[in-house]
């Protein structure tokens, strides 16, 4: 039995690229959501909240509703932007509170 053949030869070069493909993307997905816990981390740290998704979900919801209220300032739409305003308001305080 001869193991070093063409198709032995064969097996390992491509053996050896799917490693090296799967190293590669290993380390830029690994490190992309290092980088992305790194962040969430940092905004939870300096805003005094805990990292849960559900606060995410609220800190994201709140800050959509502060949006929607500035818009509406800006299309001259008081009282739904003061509306809006308010509920994002009131999420972030009772969210950083």
């Amino acid at each position: 039995m001869q193991d070093n053949g063409f198709f032995n030869w064969l097996g390992e070069r491509l053996g050896d690229a799917l490693r090296e493909l799967i190293d590669f993307l290993n380390h830029l997905f690994g490190g992309a959501f290092a980088a992305a816990r790194d962040f969430v981390d940092g905004l939870t740290a300096s805003l005094g909240i805990s990292d849960s998704l559900f606060a995410m979900l609220m800190l994201i919801i709140g800050l959509l509703m502060l949006y929607k209220g500035l818009r509406g300032f800006l299309r001259g739409a008081v009282i739904g932007a003061l509306i809006w305003t308010l509920l994002g308001l009131a999420i972030l305080s009772w969210l950083i509170a």
